[in-house]
This record gives C-alpha cells, sequence and structure tokens, in this order.
C-alpha cells in the first residue's frame, strides 16, 4: 500500500504497565493455528461481513464499500450483515461466538475497547484482528432551527436548568455516549442522554428536533450541516476538521475534549494462519481503492490503515485509555 493513503491520527494513549499488560494479551489472540489445504485454498464460499450497527451509519457504509472491493479482489461475495443493539454489544458478541474459519468477520467501531469498561461481556481478547481502516472524529451538533447558536450557548442553557438539555446518542456504552458524558464532565453541566441504537437514528431525531443536540461521528454530522439539516458547533479533536470549515474545536472553546472512533476489521479469535493472511491482504488491498478512501473523506473522516499486528496494539492501547477515562466518571 502507498504511502499516500496512509493518515497520521492522534492518540490518546496512556497506561505505562497496564498497557503492555493489556496489550499482551490482546496480542495473544494472533497467536492462530496452523492451516491445511481446504485453508491454503480459502475462500470458497460467500464471506459474511457483520456490523454491530444500524444501517445508513458510518461503520455501515464502510462496511459496504469495503466488502465490494473485497468482492473483487475474493472472488466471492462478500454479504454485509446489520446486527445493531446493546451500543455494538449484540453484534460483537455474535461475531465472536462465530467459527474462526474466515467465513464471518465484522467491522468493529471503537466500542470494542470500550464496552468492557461500561460493564458490557465483550472483550477485545475475543477477537484477531485483521486491520484498522479508518478514524472518525467526534462532534456536537444541534438542529438547524436550533436556539443554541453555539457550545457556548448549549453549555449555559444547561447550567441554567440541569437535565434540560437532551443530547441523542448512539446507544449506552456507546463512544458518543461517552463523548457527551466527558463534555458535561469538563464543562460541569448536566445534559439528559437520548439513546438510540446507532448514530444514524440519533443524528435523524437531532434533524427532526426530537432532542436538543446530538454527540456522533463527523461522518454522519457533516453531511447534515452541509446541506443545513444540522448545525454542528463543535469538534472533538485538537485541530480543526477540514471537512467542517470555520467550526471551531471544543478545546479551542476552552473545552478539552479530544474523543473520536475507529473501525477495524476482526474475526473471532482462532483463525488459522492461512486465512488471516488472505483477508488481511484483501482488507489492506480493498483499503486503498478510490472508491473508498473517496467514501471515507467524502464524510470528514481519515481514512488510515493499520497492519493486523499493529490494529491489535493500537485496541490494547484504547481499551487502557478508556479504562482510564470509566474511572474518572
Amino acid at each position: 500500500m502507498s504511502t499516500s493513503t496512509t493518515r497520521p491520527m492522534r492518540v490518546l494513549v496512556s497506561g505505562g504497565a497496564a498497557a503492555a499488560i493489556l496489550i499482551g494479551s490482546v496480542t495473544g489472540c494472533a497467536d492462530r493455528s496452523g492451516g491445511g489445504s481446504s485453508e491454503e485454498d480459502f475462500p470458497s464460499g460467500n464471506i459474511t461481513l457483520l456490523t454491530p450497527t444500524a444501517a445508513g451509519g458510518a461503520t455501515d457504509l464502510t462496511a459496504r464499500t469495503l466488502g465490494k472491493q473485497m468482492e473483487a479482489d475474493l472472488g466471492v461475495s462478500v454479504i454485509v450483515e446489520n446486527r445493531p443493539g446493546g451500543a455494538g454489544s449484540i453484534g460483537m458478541q455474535y461475531l465472536a461466538d462465530q467459527s474462526a474459519d474466515g467465513y464471518t468477520i465484522g467491522v468493529l467501531p471503537v466500542e470494542v475497547s470500550l464496552l468492557g469498561h461500561q460493564g458490557y461481556s465483550i472483550d477485545p481478547a475475543a477477537y484477531d484482528f485483521l486491520g484498522q481502516v479508518n478514524s472518525q472524529p467526534g462532534t456536537i451538533a444541534v438542529p438547524a432551527n436550533s436556539p443554541y447558536r453555539t457550545l457556548d450557548d448549549l453549555i449555559a442553557a444547561a447550567k441554567a436548568d440541569p437535565g434540560s438539555i437532551t443530547v441523542s446518542n448512539a446507544g449506552p456504552g456507546s463512544i458518543w455516549e461517552a463523548g457527551a458524558v466527558e463534555l458535561g464532565r469538563v464543562a460541569d453541566v448536566q445534559f439528559t442522554g437520548v439513546p438510540f441504537d446507532g448514530g444514524a437514528p440519533a443524528v435523524t431525531a437531532a434533524v427532526g428536533s426530537q432532542v436538543d443536540a446530538v454527540v456522533a461521528g463527523i461522518g454522519e454530522t457533516a453531511p447534515a450541516h452541509s446541506d443545513g439539516r444540522l448545525r454542528v458547533l463543535a469538534v472533538f479533536t485538537e485541530e480543526s476538521a477540514p471537512a467542517l470549515p470555520g467550526v471551531p474545536t471544543a478545546t479551542e472553546l476552552g473545552h478539552d475534549v479530544v474523543i473520536g472512533s475507529w473501525a477495524v476489521i476482526a474475526a473471532p479469535t482462532g483463525l488459522p494462519d492461512a486465512v488471516a493472511t488472505r483477508l488481511e491482504e484483501s482488507i489492506e488491498s480493498a483499503s486503498a481503492t478510490d472508491e473508498y478512501i473517496d467514501l471515507i473523506e467524502s464524510g470528514g473522516n481519515l481514512p488510515l490503515y493499520r497492519s493486523a499486528d499493529e490494529t491489535t496494539t493500537f485496541v490494547g492501547t484504547e481499551s487502557v485509555r478508556f479504562e482510564q477515562l470509566a474511572a474518572q466518571e
């Protein structure tokens, strides 16, 4: 893969020895059993590409575009299957319970490293990670007709009447619920969270003025901002986002919140070496295609690629970071 399609990403990493322990445990899931002749012939049938999110969201679109590109490379159908619910835990658990033969894989969002610290029985060690394929900054947006013109307006209203400001998110335990909670903590205000099964329906609720605001990924809010259905008040990044010119970062507004999502491809742990290698090659190739890069960039996301080994380490460090954030709540 050419370096032109590999983008740097800022990641808040900490954890010292704890990170080393967790990364070691997650890396252990990459030790795969050896393959026989049938594994060398992989794939000989259709592949299910699961996404634990609702149709229409950023993770779903990532899965469908990647799947189409992988079909051309692998010579079999790659069928996208949505299993939303429980902030992604339903689909993630389903994937972990499947046979480790390469015929059921998944596009997993950041929640794979977050849910275990939110009371869900989701463990990164249950998966073999095959590659990271994007990064998605977080945002906070309001309906186009909202009286809150700025983030300070929204926060002032929340301070004046604690709990009165409703903020939709992708579900309990989701990264966007965590983003709203973190903003409330930093700004010292209380929002009322309104959970949905995925980012797309959460954004739809804000577009329809069913809630006062929504915290969601830039890939889901930027298009609605551009066509006038939403007004993004801030981006949860260290630097301004090219997809949202003129929109400040929360940090610039005095609220140090940097949080976002990402997508990785994973399989149930125990994937045979030959199968893993074939899938890794196909994922890297698919993530480098113009069609995939155009889709990701058009939504304001970063078409960032990491190898299987790099992704395994990255998920481990992210899990440590979210454990520490959860302890601060």
